[in-house]
């Protein structure tokens, strides 16, 4: 190990099956696998050495595949970077990680031609690139450390600049390992891969999982929700992973669309309403499946189970070969129902974060990687998560949780969307500010809610303060940017 060839378990799959579906143009595994070649031998020709670090900015397609694995073949590490994030941000990550290449598109490339002066060797994945690409004969390469780093990927920064996560050969195989363990897919499967591939959870389980065990995967380039129920309805899709902004953008159609051929849809990234998942499963007739992860884990963690008992707001139970544990501010394990800080530990957790020795051993402790996330787990062992410790909202002594009120809110016929923050008040601490996004065709009214919050959450969680927007600022996996709102 690791050529990566850790792209499919089976040594004896039919290679001539498809692999990837884009814009009506089907990819068979032995083609992917002859592109990932060609890529690699190319990358190599243009001085690529191992351990370099190679950004890749592109769309989901093929060519980010084909990057990806081309880029680990000959060695590098790959830093996917975030299409959503601004121009700073970008030269930042790009300086910050030391990156020798730069793979992107003649659309995308264009943006990058704004940012202040990089030392980056930029590949222009044009028309003429690409006649060069695939008539570079596939090189052949040592095999590489597991240990070694495969990729550099920066979290969304919510406390000043991101850091990127190290995550090694090992990491990204145990983990997906771990999901194939507990998930029985296999060669009839069909994933549709919507999320962003420069993302975490998008990768893993639209991806590398599907390839692993030999699925077809079914390529969107964007999320356009006509055309993700349309792929739904009509391309044999069996397995469908979103973030729950997904899913509630799909409710708002509410459009009777049947999915013949789905099997799970599977949710995460972040929390889900309650109100949001009993309302999509009844206009659509199926159920979601949620689970919690991070980029720091590789990043899947728990599921519910894909045939068993799923508890809706759960995050389920860890994968196999993942330890989980809730403690308390001494880091003493607590039981059941008491909620503390999550913590984990598995062949999942990463190496560290790039040049941040500081902010490693911070979350790093004696093998357990310290998530930040609050949660409890009940008498079975699944997982409930309540927010992060950070995002605590303390006001007049009282420790508030903003999932709680975002949640009640949404409940309410005239919200789409809430976020909830603490804003600084000179005799309280904090005070609790409520941003909502309307749902479509109602105007909420700051005194119909508190009269709705009042019946359902204690006097000190009703927020004081109420802001309409249009949007929430969100990251790739459909978080909320609440740095952003504060």
């Amino acid at each position: 190990m690791v050529n990566i060839h850790y792209i499919h378990k089976d040594n004896n799959q039919d290679t001539a099956r498809p692999a990837l579906l884009f814009n009506n143009v089907t990819v068979t595994y032995e083609e992917m696998e002859q592109n990932i070649g060609k890529y690699a031998g190319y990358f190599n020709r243009l001085g690529l050495k191992a351990g370099d670090r190679v950004a890749i900015a592109l769309p989901n397609g093929p060519e980010f595949i084909y990057s990806y694995f081309g880029v680990t073949r000959a060695g590098g590490a790959v830093v996917p970077l975030n299409l959503l994030q601004t121009p700073l941000e970008l030269a930042f990550m790009l300086n910050d990680s030391g990156a020798r290449f730069l793979i992107t598109n003649e659309t995308i490339g264009r943006a990058f031609s704004k940012l202040p002066r990089q030392s980056v060797k930029v590949v222009l994945l044009d028309e003429q690139c690409s006649k060069e690409i695939l008539t570079t004969p596939p090189a052949h390469f040592q095999e590489r450390d597991p240990e070694s780093v495969c990729t550099l990927l920066y979290t969304s920064g919510t406390m000043g600049n991101p850091k990127a996560v190290m995550l090694t050969h090992n990491n990204l195989i145990g983990n997906v390992k771990s999901m194939d363990d507990v998930s029985g897919f296999g060669p009839d499967d069909n994933f549709l891969a919507v999320l962003p591939m420069f993302h975490s959870f998008g990768w893993a389980t639209s991806v590398l999982l599907p390839l692993y065990v030999g699925c077809s995967i079914t390529i969107l380039d964007a999320f356009r929700p006509k055309e993700v129920l349309h792929a739904l309805s009509q391309k044999g899709i069996t397995v469908f992973c979103g973030v729950p902004s997904m899913f509630a953008v799909l409710l708002k159609l509410r459009r009777q669309a049947p999915f013949p051929t789905l099997r799970y849809a599977i949710s995460g990234g972040d929390s889900i309403s309650k109100e949001h998942m009993l309302s999509f499963e009844k206009t659509f007739n199926f159920s979601i499946i949620e689970g919690y992860g991070l980029s720091e884990a590789s990043p899947v963690v728990s599921l519910n189970p894909l045939e068993g008992i799923r508890k809706i707001k759960s995050v389920g139970l860890p994968l196999t070969g993942v330890e989980v544990k809730i403690v308390g501010e001494n880091d003493g394990e607590l039981p059941p129902g008491e909620m503390g800080e999550l913590i984990v530990k598995g062949p999942n957790i990463m190496k560290g974060y790039y040049n941040r020795e500081d902010d490693t051993r911070s979350v790093l402790r004696k093998g357990w990687l310290y998530t930040g996330d609050l949660a409890y787990r009940d008498h079975d062992g699944y997982i409930y998560i309540v927010g992060r410790k950070k995002e605590l909202i303390i006001t007049a002594g009282y420790n508030i949780y903003p999932g709680e009120i975002e949640e009640t809110l949404e409940a309410h016929q005239s919200v789409a969307e809430a976020a909830v923050i603490g804003v600084p008040h000179p005799v309280k601490g904090e005070i609790i500010k409520a941003f909502i996004i309307p749902a479509e065709g109602f105007t909420p009214d700051k005194h119909e809610l508190n009269r709705f919050l009042k019946g359902k959450l204690s006097v000190y969680k009703i927020p004081e303060l109420f802001e309409i927007k249009n949007e929430l600022p969100k990251g790739a996996n459909g978080k909320v940017l609440k740095r952003m709102l504060k």
